[in-house]
C-alpha cells in the first residue's frame, strides 16, 4: 500500500523498560540497528498494525505491554536513491509513520526474534532512551528525533527525568535533519492511546 505521493504507511515501535531503556535491535544479515517497524495492510488501523508487527518482530503480544503514547500525525522519511525500486509499478520513495511508545511489562525471556520464517532481527539489547538518535542510519535520523521528542514526556511519567532527560533544541538539530510532519499532515482519525493505558501510565485523560 503506497499513497499517491509515493509513501508507504508504516508503524514504528519504541518498546521501553520501566527504567527508561529502550529495545534496540540489529537487522538480520546487516550491520544496521533500529526500532521495530513495519508496513500497514490496507485493512488495518495503525494500532492493529502495531500489535501485529510487535508480535512478528519481537514475539510479544498485547499482554506484554501498555501503550503509553502515540505520535499525532504522520512522520515521513525518504529512502536513499539506491533503495528506491524504480522498476516497480508503484514506486515507493519513503515511509510515513505513526510511532507508539510501549511500556514492557514482561520478562526478557518473553522476547523472541525467531517466530516468523523470515525474522527481521538477529540480536537485541536495551539502550538509553536517546541512544538511537546517534546510532540509527542517517536517513531515518530526523524521524527518530521527532518521534522520541514527542514520546519523551510519556516516558518520563514512568521512568523519571533522570532516565529520560530533556535535550536542548540545539542538540535536536545536531542529531536530526529537517523534515517530518508538515502542514496538513495531521493523521485523520489519529490513533488514540487506549483509556486503560492512559490510566495505568498516569497520563491525563
Amino acid at each position: 500500500m503506497i499513497d499517491p505521493d509515493g509513501y508507504r504507511p508504516n508503524v514504528g515501535i519504541v518498546l521501553m523498560n520501566p527504567d527508561g531503556r529502550v529495545f534496540w535491535a540489529r537487522r538480520v544479515r546487516r550491520d544496521g540497528w533500529q526500532f521495530p517497524q513495519g508496513g500497514m495492510n490496507s485493512d488495518e488501523t495503525p494500532l492493529e498494525a502495531m500489535y501485529r508487527e510487535l508480535r512478528e518482530e519481537t514475539g510479544l503480544t498485547a499482554g506484554h505491554v501498555d501503550v503509553l503514547g502515540v505520535t499525532p500525525g504522520w512522520l515521513r522519511y525518504r529512502l536513499p536513491p539506491r533503495a528506491v525500486r524504480r522498476n516497480d509499478r508503484l514506486v515507493c520513495i519513503g515511509q510515513k509513520q505513526v510511532w507508539y511508545l510501549l511500556r514492557f511489562t514482561g520478562n526478557d525471556a518473553d522476547l523472541r526474534l525467531d517466530l516468523t520464517d523470515k525474522p527481521e532481527f538477529d540480536h537485541w539489547r536495551w539502550v538509553d532512551f536517546w541512544y538511537p538518535l546517534e546510532h540509527v542510519v542517517t536517513f531515518k535520523r530526523g524521524v527518530y528525533v521527532r518521534a522520541l521528542q514527542h514520546l519523551a514526556p510519556f516516558a518520563r511519567q514512568v521512568a523519571g527525568s533522570a532516565a529520560v532527560p530533556t535535550i536542548s533544541l540545539e542538540t535536536q538539530r545536531s542529531r536530526g535533519r529537517a523534515g517530518g510532519a508538515g502542514p496538513g499532515d495531521r493523521f485523520r482519525g489519529a490513533p488514540r492511546v487506549p483509556a486503560g493505558a492512559r490510566r495505568s501510565s498516569g497520563e491525563p485523560s
